[in-house]
């Protein structure tokens, strides 16, 4: 079977979702549609002339309904011949229509393609589907349902985190995020524009610069609520009489707007379409766990990709973790033998948001970013979404 490479991948910025937000007005197709131009540019004409594109997207209703990834192939121009998918994969999404599209191109389904995620929750808020799943106390608490940012306390209950760690986690996301801005090292990040070329966004608008450890700890615990509310699920699930709320507002990921979307294909596809290959897509996996610890099946992704590649966690360069609550990438640096150093050099999720189904797209442009500003050589890219959804992937860089 052909191996699959990343011939590039682009990322929005990312904006704050809220009905006045700064890209509340742009519609989804519109994200994606700038994004293939971006690679248009790039690359030239040859290299958008697809045969598959898969989106990943969470909230398929209203301005995301009716398929959005065959709404928004029709948008952005792209060939009338090639196959569409979208996907719903919680969180992971992103990463997750990545991967079946390499499996696609692996397989020889398909040469060149291209794959990723967009979501725009000023227009689609978060539960916007208003599934039983989340809104039937019945149905959920048999299923075991938590909603995320209690997942989050839950972990930090149970693995005995206190607010020190997830304090240092984002404190170090926000350092680094305004770092990158101001050394360049964004360089997959499309600004999104409006009428006639005007730039509406161009950086990701939940960083804050100058974030002091004297300001983090004002932030009171924000979930305390839902704890109540959630009560029954929490004693059947897992025993608990009682749970401390430790996440403030600033530890979780912000709401987002944002796409993200790469290039991928066999080396002959390429070829033909004039693109060189840059990086080798290694291994990926995907991975369930526990539903109400289910922000911890990244993890288990992430060990299936490295017995894949047969590469301990050691030999990764840099690695981009999914900072889904501040409390997954604390346990992931508390429990594993990596450097703070190798992970999230550019800033993540808890600094910069989360548009849901596009986050797993954008954390591998990212990557991509991340890999040229070290010089490295590998790099791995672990998504985690709620109810025990996990997703990986592993890359190589390609010599010239």
């Amino acid at each position: 079977m052909p191996e699959v490479y990343v011939f590039d991948a682009l990322r929005t910025p990312r904006g704050k979702a809220r009905d006045a937000g700064t890209l509340a007005d742009v519609a989804p197709v519109e994200l994606v549609r700038q994004l293939v131009g971006a690679l248009r540019e790039r690359h030239g004409q040859a290299a958008c002339e697809v045969e598959h594109l898969t989106l990943g997207c969470v909230g398929q209703v209203g301005a995301q309904g009716g398929h959005i990834a065959l709404v928004s192939k029709l948008y952005a121009g792209l060939p009338e011949h090639a196959s569409a998918w979208s996907l719903n994969n919680y969180c992971t999404s992103g990463l997750t229509a990545v991967a079946a599209t390499a499996d696609r191109i692996a397989s020889g389904a398909a040469g060149l393609a291209l794959a990723g995620g967009v979501e725009n929750m000023s227009q689609v808020p978060f539960m916007g589907d208003k599934a039983s799943y989340y809104s039937d106390p019945a149905f959920s608490a048999a299923l075991h349902y938590l909603p995320p940012a209690l997942s989050a306390d839950v972990l930090a209950e149970r693995e005995g985190l206190e607010r020190e760690a997830l304090d240092a986690i984002t404190l170090a996301s926000h350092a680094r995020a305004v770092r990158a801005e101001a050394e360049g090292q964004q360089g997959r990040r499309v600004p999104v524009t409006g009428a006639e070329g005007a730039v509406v966004l161009a950086r990701d608008e939940y960083v804050r610069d100058g974030l002091s450890a004297e300001a983090l700890a004002s932030f009171e615990p924000a979930f305390g609520g839902l704890i109540k509310a959630y009560a029954p699920v929490l004693k059947s699930a897992l025993g608990l009489e009682a749970l401390a709320a430790r996440h403030a507002v600033v530890h979780c990921p912000g709401m987002a707007d944002g796409a993200g979307l790469a290039l991928l294909g066999s080396a002959e596809a390429g070829r033909r379409a004039g693109l060189r290959p840059a990086f080798r897509l290694r291994a990926h996996a995907e991975a369930g766990g526990d539903p109400v610890l289910g922000l911890t099946a990244g993890r288990t992704a992430m060990a299936r990709v490295l017995a894949a590649s047969g590469l301990s966690l050691g030999e990764i360069d840099v690695i981009e973790y999914m900072e889904a609550f501040a409390v997954v990438p604390a346990l992931f640096l508390r429990d594993c033998d990596v450097e703070p150093e190798r992970v999230n050099i550019l800033g993540g999720h808890v600094a910069k948001g989360h548009p849901l189904g596009a986050s797993g797209a954008i954390l591998l442009s990212t990557l991509l970013d991340a890999m040229e500003a070290r010089g490295a050589r590998t790099g791995l890219v672990v998504a985690a979404a709620a109810s025990g959804i996990g997703s990986a992937m592993l890359l190589e860089r390609v010599e010239a």
